[in-house]
Formats: C-alpha cells, structure tokens, sequence
C-alpha cells in the first residue's frame, strides 16, 4: 500500500506540475509576454531557411546605384540629383519592353530643380505608358496634405464592411490620430497609373516582418505599392475581409493575415537573389536601342514583368531592420510582398489551438519522462531531444507549410517543466545530492563538493557568465617519452603524474575541468566562490612545480626520464557550467579567457618558461593573497614582468608575468633588473641597445636567449616591429 501510495502521489505531482506549467506558458503567450524572444526565433527561421526559397521570374529590380552616379556624372554631365527626364527614359524603356507596370520607391516631392520641362518629360512618359506608380507616404508630420485629393481618380480598394473593420485595424502606418500625406507633385502624380503606400509599421522591437495591403486614409483605402503595382494592370480592386478566417480575398487571391489584418512577409532573403539591374545599364542600353545597336539588355528581357524602382548609393536608401538584415533596403519589403502575391506563397499564423498544442505536448512529456526515469542521461538526453524537436518541427512548419508555429513558448515551457520536476525529485528522493555528487567527484574536491550539497543554488546548470583563474598544462616532450615506454608503463607514469597534479590542485579549491592525455584543464572561483581565486591558481601552480621537481628522481630512476610541465594561467570572465550532449555533459569552461590561458601554456615554449601567467591573475594573486582573502594565509607572490605578447589568433597583446618562488627570485634579483631595463629597452625598439644586456644574461637565463635572437631579427627588419612580441605558434 506504501508504494502504492507514493506512485500516486507521484502521478498527482507530474499532474499538478504539467498543468501549471502549462498555463503559464500559455498565459505568457497569449498575453505577449513572449513576444521578443518568440519575434527573434521567428527571425532565425528565416533568415536560416530565406535561400531555399526561389524569387518570383516576373520581378525585376533596378537600382539607382553609385555605379549609375559615377557614370552618369562622367558619361551625361548629371550631378546629384538626376534629371527627372532620366526617370522618364527608363519609363519608355520599360513601355518599349511591354513590362507589366513601374513601381517608383522614390516620392517626387519636390519640382525638379532642373525646371518644370524636366518633370513635364517624366509626367509624359508616365501618361504614355499608363501603368507607373507613383508613391504616398503617409504621418503626423504638420505642413503635408491632410486630405485626398479630389481630382486625384487613381485605383483604391473598394471594401466591403468586414474590409472596413479590418481598415480600422490598419491607420496608416500604424499611426494613430490626424494624419497627413506627403504626395508626389502634381503633374508626376497625375500621369501616374496608379498611387501607392510605402508607410509601413515594424514589430514592437523595430523590426519589419508584416505589411498591410492598404492604409487607410481620409476614408480611403489606398493600395501598398506592390498592390497598386497590381491594380495598375487593371486587376480588380474588389476586396473582402474573412475576419473568422483572418482571409482577405482580392480577385482570386486569398491572402491570410495576422489578428491584427497585417501580412506576414515571406522573405527569399538578399535583394541580390532578384539579380538586380542598375539604372546606368538600363540608360546605356536605351541609348544603344535608340541608335539601332544590340543594347546589353534587350527590351524582351522586360516583357511581362514587374519593374520595381529604388535608391541604392549610399546615404540615399531607406534602411529597414529585418529578420534577414538590420540594414535591408526599404524597397525589399515591397519587392517581398509583391513576390508573395505572385507566387501565392504567403506565411499564416498557427491557430490559437495549434499553439495551445505544441505548448502541452513537451510539458506532458518532459514532465513524465523526468519524474519517471531513473537514469539521469536518459531524462537529460529525451529533454535535449524534445528541445531539439520544438526547433525543427517549427523550422519544419515554416518551411514546408509557410506557417509561423511558436517556439518560445514551447522552449520556455519544456525547460521550465524540466526544472519544476528535476527540482520536485531532487526535493522528494535525495536526487539532488546523488546528482551532485555523481556529476563532480571527478572534477572537485570533497570539501567544495560538500558545500555544494550544503548549498545547491551554488551551481547553476546550463552555464554562467563569472571571473575565473584558469590552468592548462602539459608535460613538455611526452610524445618522445611516450615512445619510449611501453603502453602498461605509460599509463603507470602518467596515472602517477596525473595523480599529485591533481591532488594539489583539488586541494587549493580548483576544479577540474578535464584531461587530455598528459594535459591538465582546470579553473577556480566555479562552481564555489573564492574571493582569492587568483592566487589560490597561481599558488597551486607553483606548488605543482615544486612537487614535481622533487619526484624528478623518482620518475628518472624507475621510469628513466624526466617530466617537465608547462603552465599557463590567465584570470578573466567565461562562460561556466554543465555542457554536452544529452548521453554526456561536461562541467565546463568557456570563452576567450580560456582560450588566452591555453595559448600562454603553449607560449612557455618561446621564452623557454615554463610556468606564465597574464597581469591580471598576476596583480589580482598579490593583492588579495597580501589581503588575506576568503580565510586562507597571507602570501606574498614573485616574478618578473616576461613580455607583452600578442598570442596566434589574436592581434592586441597582453601582458604577461613570469612568477617565481621568493627564493629563486631574491637569488636572481640583480639578473631579473638587468633584465628589466633590456625588456624596457626592447619594447621601446631600441633593439641595438637590448641585445648587448640579453646577451650578458643569456647563459643563465632562457628568456634573455630567445629576447637576443628577437633583437637580432628586428635589428635586421626594423620595419616588421610591431611593438609587441608577436607569437608564432600555439
């Protein structure tokens, strides 16, 4: 009956947790609350899945480019702004070629500064051709048109009621109150075939991913530009509005559409995938048609298609924040839907019920499989895989059903229910402990080990940004004494080795991070906090050394060599915390501080060192330790300041130190003066001074050789110095 019980109470509590989990990943959805995180998953979806989509054929983009600017300066005379008869000249290009419609992103707000013959020849050309649109933008700015025009006859959207409920969900561009309209002048606005929107309004985090097919306007619904484009060609202007649906029907499109009536776009990624053309080359093969000669591009590439026209030079295109790009050209967002429309390739919102659906699903099987599973790699690895098929499923729904399905609530929810019912168990059956304790008696002390059980919250699973001291060494040579032994007397004297390293340096309070043969990873200040990490690295370092000089007679009399180990150690912040797959994670370390320690180890090989450390851990060893941090003695810490080297993969330097014990140091103390003042010397480039004082201390001191033969290379090539000793190997 006991165990009875006890299942029950168990099934109750996977119950409460999965529904309570459930309805705040719900509530939090539904309420917005997800909304960031949910809009940037969404962004990484399409820009990820943008290129296996394929751009409409009967989309052309041409593009007022710097190259068209340079030519037309040089081949025309043209300064800044162009003559509106060289908008006019595309225009009867594009009427020769029989092409569907000229949208113009570019509002003529202004007379032509050229004359009023100028716009005429643009007007002109329009009216000839019939189908140019012409832009409106629409805002709050005072000293613009509050009103539509009434001899302005250009196609609108007729709507029907629920249209007109859906116009009030739409002001134009999302701005709310008196409204103006900034149109182009008269006579380009009038011989305009058709006259569209290019106000558009982004998400709350500044990012445009929806348009509306129209604003509303003074009692009008005025089309977006990719739509006049469309009523342009004499396409009807019919519109109905399926508010249950979320549908607008247009002719025989039925476009979906988000609650708010907004579409959202399907993006095909880069303008670069439309093969845009520039404005100079569609002049230049005017001319060349004009004099009867083949003209780069003929008229019939044109036919039947959709010109759309934009500013391309720097400092002259819109800029707009996308899911592709933070600095995508305004005009692709009528390019994109424009697209959409032709290809009837739309992006619909998932159902209120379909998310509720992919929210319960991995709350109920997370939440079960974690109560319910004994084995720890099991429950890690099934959460792992439910995460990972949250994100593919909802890639999966993008791309192949064009529907934007959640994922955050779905990913804040699994991870949610794994905490809540890792928490429970470790609360209910001790599980916490046993974690702990499997997970880190590898890697940590009994003690540290011991306050992690007193005081669980000391590790966050998942990974943490905190300053840590990190270690790497390696034994110098161990491939060659590796070939001498056989595989049983390897393992013998690497077992041995490998053994006091690490006892010295769990016992200092350091963690260990991982072996990787004979090399030793390891860090201080994570997951237990230790105020004098610094020096508690360096002086664990130095006390690996001193321990390994003393059993050189050891390991030379019953393995018949000698192991020497480099250490690097550098202080600074990483990433810290439980990494891997879901079968095997680590407690592990990352960043570019982790990445500076390893190169320091690799460094010593240079300077013939073979224990360095940066300034940080340095300076921050010797005050804390003179402090008397956390409880530990009061130590004073030695060295010499080694070089300011710029490691391989990085181009700053850094400084580094090389410590020493307070006896070697007080015996070389006049050597290590000599040594600062040619160090001095040859930071500043005044080479020919440091090599005679490297020279004198070489003999003695490693450092001083390899800093002469660095002398003698700059000596010879002054014009490679680059301030700093620049490392050439890892």
């Amino acid at each position: 009956m006991k165990d009875k019980r006890k299942g029950v109470s168990k099934k109750t509590a996977a119950a409460l947790i999965a529904a309570l989990v459930f309805a705040a990943a719900a509530f939090l959805h539904f309420s917005g609350a997800l909304n960031y995180p949910e809009y940037k998953t969404y962004d990484f979806r399409v820009n990820f899945l943008a290129n296996y989509s394929r751009p409409s054929d009967d989309i052309i983009v041409v593009l007022l480019d710097q190259a068209s600017i340079d030519w037309a300066a040089a081949e025309r005379g043209w300064p800044w702004p162009w003559p509106r008869r060289a908008y006019g000249e595309i225009v009867d290009y594009m009427n020769l070629a029989g092409a569907n419609a000229v949208a113009f992103d570019v509002i003529f707000s202004e007379p032509s500064i050229y004359g009023p013959e100028d716009d005429a020849v643009l007007a002109a050309a329009s009216g000839k051709y019939g189908r140019v649109i012409q832009t409106v933008h629409f805002g709050s700015q005072p000293g613009r048109g509050d009103s539509w025009p009434a001899e302005l006859q250009k196609p609108l959207f007729a709507i029907d009621d629920e249209g007109a409920r859906l116009a009030g969900l739409n002001p134009a561009g999302g701005i709310q109150g008196d409204l103006s309209a900034l149109f182009p002048i008269g006579g380009i606005r009038d011989s305009a075939g058709a006259i569209g929107s290019v106000t558009g309004k982004p998400d709350p985090d500044s990012v445009f991913r929806r348009m509306n097919l129209f604003a509303r306007f003074d009692g009008r619904a005025v089309p977006e530009l990719a739509a006049a484009s469309l009523l342009a060609t004499g396409y009807t202007n019919e519109l109905q509005y399926d508010k249950k649906k979320r549908i607008i029907r247009w002719g025989d499109y039925e476009i979906p559409t988000d609650k708010n009536g907004e579409i959202i776009l399907h993006f095909r990624g880069s303008l670069d995938r439309y093969i845009p053309y520039s404005a100079g080359e569609i002049l230049r093969s005017a001319e060349a048609y004009g004099r009867e000669e083949t003209p780069a591009l003929p008229p019939e590439d044109f036919a039947g298609k959709y010109i759309l026209f934009g500013f391309y030079a720097p400092g002259l295109f819109d800029i707009a924040s996308t899911p592709i790009s933070s600095t995508y050209p305004g005009v692709g967002m009528h390019i994109t839907l424009l697209d959409n429309l032709l290809q009837r390739d739309f992006i619909r919102e998932s159902s209120p019920l379909l998310d509720l659906l992919v929210i319960l699903l991995p709350v109920i099987l997370i939440t079960f499989l974690t109560l319910f599973s004994n084995r720890i790699p099991l429950t890690v690895g099934s959460a792992v895989f439910i995460v990972a098929a949250i994100v593919l499923v909802s890639a999966g729904a993008y791309y192949y059903a064009g529907v934007w399905l959640p994922m955050a609530a779905p990913l804040a929810g699994a991870l949610a229910t794994f905490l809540a019912a890792t928490l429970y168990s470790y609360a209910t059956e001790g599980s916490q402990k046993r974690f702990i304790k499997s997970a880190f008696s590898q890697y940590l002390s009994p003690a540290v080990i011991d306050q992690l059980l007193a005081n669980p919250s000391l590790l966050t699973l998942g990974g943490e940004r905190r300053e840590i001291s990190i270690f790497f060494s390696d034994v110098q040579g161990f491939t060659t004494i590796s070939e001498k032994l056989d595989p049983a007397r390897l393992t013998e004297i690497l077992n041995d080795y490998l053994s006091f390293m690490t006892d010295t340096i769990l016992d200092s309070g350091g963690t260990i991070d991982k072996y990787e043969g004979d090399a030793i990873i390891a860090f201080w200040n994570a997951p237990v906090s230790f105020a004098d990490h610094a020096a508690r690295a360096l002086g664990a370092s130095m006390l690996c050394q001193k321990r390994l000089a003393e059993r050189q007679d050891f390991f030379a009399e019953k393995y018949g060599c000698r192991l020497l180990t480099r250490i690097g150690i550098n202080t600074g912040y990483a990433v810290v915390g439980n990494m891997g797959s879901g079968k095997r994670f680590d407690y592990t370390m990352l960043g570019d501080s982790v990445n500076l320690a390893a190169r320091l180890e690799g460094l010593n090989k240079q300077f013939g060192t073979y224990l360095m450390c940066t300034e940080a851990t340095f300076n921050q060893a010797r005050k804390t330790a003179a402090d008397g941090a956390d409880a530990g003695p009061r130590r004073a810490f030695y060295g010499r300041k080694l070089a300011q080297v710029a490691v391989v993969g990085k181009k700053e330097a850094v400084t580094v130190y090389e410590p020493m014990p307070e006896e070697v140091f007080r015996r070389q103390e006049a050597a290590l003066r000599r040594f600062d003042a040619a160090r001095d010397f040859f930071y500043q480039g005044r080479f020919a001074e440091a090599l005679p004082l490297f020279k004198a201390l070489a003999d003695q001191d490693r450092p001083s050789f390899f800093y002469a033969e660095q002398c003698r290379y700059y000596t010879e090539r002054p014009a490679e110095w680059q301030g700093h000793w620049q490392a050439t190997s890892k």
